[in-house]
């Protein structure tokens, strides 16, 4: 046995000849940033499912079966699937796990998205698999939620060959950048603004609460935007959110296009995704005197 199968627990290591299985490293699971990932990850479902009356703990254990995985989808895709509701059998499971998985695989094979995960390493409840669909979805329907960035975790590969136990370790990407993951893979103008002359775009943080984006719409449309309409002093992140939201449906109204950027990534400091949103405003607005 290898060395470095100290911390791995004995049923992890009952594995039939030529059987393979995964698992985090333990000094991974004490990450930070892992930790940060779980949590907000963790979070976001159980407000998702709050009217469900469900509430997660633990992903490997609350997701494996499919029965959350459903909800959430349902919840998220404002659709209804056509599963069973309870299953105990581990037949029953599955196929309702794979029943999600490929309504799930229909939303995001369009967009392109790497598919890490299957039946099997749901159901066996491999958090790297759980993770990354989890990741997929909240990026796929804009969760207004912050994936921290670049989370890599150590995962220990143990196989079984000719009766000894042999190990082997990788490293797992489960984030990137928030822009590579919402697929902006484009260089423009603000990315080569923001890599040199990030010290000069403080300036976009007074619009992170979205006050200054609804009076500047209604100055620039010539209409007073009533002010119970919005927050004028938000407090809470979730008061500058609709601040900036009701700004966006403003914009659509003034006939601009949708905004690339998300409310929460305005109300995040994200200077960047700010940038672009002022800049359409400068395009359209640009000859209006």
């Amino acid at each position: 046995m290898s060395p470095a199968l100290a911390d791995v627990h004995p049923e992890d290591t009952q594995l039939e000849e030529n059987e393979e299985r995964t698992m985090i490293d333990p000094t991974s699971k004490e990450d930070p940033k892992f930790k940060e990932l779980v949590k907000v990850l963790l979070d976001w479902i159980n407000d998702v499912l709050v009217e469900e009356r469900i509430i997660v703990k633990q992903l490997e254990e609350d997701l494996y079966d499919g029965q959350v995985l459903q909800k959430l989808l349902e919840k998220l895709a404002g659709c209804k699937l056509n599963v069973a509701e309870v299953t105990q059998s581990e037949i029953g499971q599955k196929q309702k796990l794979q029943t999600v998985l490929e309504a799930v695989h229909d939303l995001l094979r369009p967009r392109g998205w790497a598919l890490r995960w299957s039946v099997d390493s749901i159901h066996g409840k491999n958090l790297v698999a759980i993770l990354h669909l989890l990741v997929s979805l909240a990026m796929h329907f804009r969760a207004p939620i912050r994936l921290p960035e670049h989370v890599t975790v150590q995962v220990v590969v143990v196989r079984k060959r000719e009766g000894l136990l042999h190990s082997s370790h990788i490293s797992e990407e489960l984030t990137t950048t928030t822009e590579m993951m919402m697929g902006r893979f484009e260089r423009d103008a603000f990315d080569t603004l923001f890599d040199h002359a990030p010290d000069k775009l403080s300036v976009v943080k007074k619009f992170a609460d979205g006050v200054y984006l609804v009076l500047l719409m209604g100055l620039l449309e010539d209409y007073f935007v009533p002010l119970h309409h919005f927050y004028l002093t938000p407090e809470s992140f979730d008061q500058k959110v609709h601040n900036v939201s009701f700004a966006f449906e403003l914009m659509l109204d003034g006939g601009l296009k949708k905004p690339k950027a998300r409310p929460e990534d305005v109300v995040n400091l994200d200077l960047k995704s700010t940038l672009r949103v002022l800049y359409n405003l400068f395009t359209k607005y640009k000859n209006v005197e």
